[in-house]
């Protein structure tokens, strides 16, 4: 059922080798692959447009949700629209993200749009990996939304990757977070060559002590560019953190717009925001150890990006 480029692609996106335990929805080249569920999350197929609705029953405890996409061929364009109901007082991770194979010159893109409520008491960890590969010529393109709803004391975080092979992607990320709600956003990216790579993130506090921290970390090398927009805006009393760090090489081009914006007198916000090179301490340090300058330069970006 799966090839060998297959494989691959779930590997790198879902960390898997195989077809995984529990609850799952692999989608290939614009259709269903294979789906698994189980006693406590359902899998539906929207009826009125392509994507699935996912439904997790209040207080499921411990259990995975799968639902990588792949595309192994050129010339396809792939757009789903994937519903989350995370049940009361549920804990659950939710593995994403799409990898794309293409081999020939025509352009292969897929759009994905998640919409999430997070039930109260509900904890739900997220991670979205994209990856790109192929020998052929055409763009590998990923332009992914993802739109939560916390409830009260409900729990959310966020791990997006994307550290090889796309050549463009823009990625919109909408967060509302209500009365003792927290978000955690761990932003992870690479790009080379001519890449771009654009994020958007806003982050509306609604509630009453709902916190928010986005860490966004970068590397920009070749004549790639980036541009990050990252909005924390409290409307009660709240706290929020953005932090946004790139390290930019060659003839790379970063732009870092993070922003902040209180409609309350107890709204606590603070952002951060540094690009740089590699500090030349670093690389001394390491080739002094017997790394050639390359290998330095290579284990200071894994360390940064981890």
């Amino acid at each position: 059922m799966l090839n060998a480029i297959d494989k691959e692609l779930l590997k790198q996106i879902a960390n898997l080798h195989d077809i995984p335990q529990g609850a799952y929805n692999i989608r290939k080249n614009g259709q269903g692959l294979v789906r698994n569920v189980t006693e406590n999350i359902n899998i539906i197929t929207k009826e009125d447009k392509p994507g699935i609705d996912i439904i997790i029953k209040p207080g499921t405890k411990g259990e995975s949700v799968h639902i990588p996409v792949i595309l192994s061929s050129e010339g396809l364009e792939d757009l789903v629209y994937n519903s989350f109901d995370v049940g009361e007082n549920s804990d659950v991770l939710i593995v994403a993200g799409c990898g794309i194979h293409n081999p020939g010159e025509k352009k292969s893109q897929h759009d994905g749009v998640h919409e999430f409520i997070v039930r109260k008491g509900a904890r739900m960890k997220y991670t979205e990996n994209h990856y790109g590969e192929g020998e052929g010529s055409g763009q590998r393109i990923f332009n992914p939304k993802t739109i939560i709803e916390v409830e009260e004391n409900g729990v959310v975080e966020l791990e997006m990757v994307q550290i090889k092979g796309i050549d463009q992607t823009k990625r919109d990320t909408e967060v509302r977070l209500h009365k003792n709600a927290r978000l955690i956003v761990t932003e992870r990216l690479l790009t080379d060559g001519e890449q771009c790579a654009e994020s958007n993130i806003t982050v509306e506090l609604v509630g009453e002590d709902s916190t928010a921290q986005i860490i966004s970390r970068s590397v920009a090398q070749e004549s790639s560019k980036q541009i990050f927009h990252l909005n924390l805006r409290g409307h009660a009393k709240c706290r929020g953190h953005i932090q946004c760090d790139s390290i930019i090489m060659d003839r790379a081009e970063v732009i870092a717009i993070p922003e902040i914006a209180a409609f309350h007198s107890d709204a606590q916000l603070i952002h951060e925001a540094a690009i740089g090179k590699i500090a030349s301490e670093q690389l001394i340090k390491l080739m002094s150890l017997g790394l050639t300058e390359t290998e330095a330069e290579e284990t200071i970006l894994k360390g940064f990006l981890k």
